[in-house]
């Protein structure tokens, strides 16, 4: 399953990732702007995850003091079950199936560790909504079931 390229970016998401990346050094895939949940998702380079945080969270610290938004940064993979256990961490993922449907829908079954299921789906389900999204938006799979 290849991730998509074609990923059409807001000037505002674009002003957030050259603030982000003359910040941290590391090397940004994508931006969501997350106005519901007043967040912004970093998407960076596979490698970048430890410099783009910085040493004790200084970057996501400044950026969040800059930005007054809560940035939410994950490492990308082209291998969507990787992607999968980054975007949860530090739930853990105990297993990833993808499975196409007969009408043709592309299906992730996640299944984290009981103790952390909670912390996979987030409150009000925003980390289940964030995984969803990003799902769709590079693997094309339509639903994400967390259980």
């Amino acid at each position: 399953m290849k991730a998509a390229s074609g990923i059409r970016l807001t000037s505002e998401e674009m002003k957030h990732i050259a603030l982000f990346e003359s910040i941290t050094g590391a090397a940004v895939r994508d931006c969501i702007i997350d106005e519901e949940h007043n967040r912004i998702i970093i998407v960076v380079k596979e490698g970048d995850m430890g410099i783009a945080v910085g040493r004790r969270g200084r970057n996501i610290k400044l950026l969040e003091k800059l930005t007054g938004k809560r940035h939410e940064v994950v490492e990308f993979s082209e291998d969507p079950r990787k992607f999968f256990i980054n975007v949860l961490k530090p739930a853990e993922v105990l297993n990833v199936r993808i499975v196409e449907k007969p009408d043709g829908r592309v299906v992730a079954v996640v299944t984290v560790n009981p103790k952390d299921k909670g912390i996979a789906i987030g409150k009000n389900g925003k980390n289940a909504q964030k995984i969803r999204m990003l799902a769709k938006r590079y693997f094309q799979i339509d639903h994400v079931a967390i259980t």
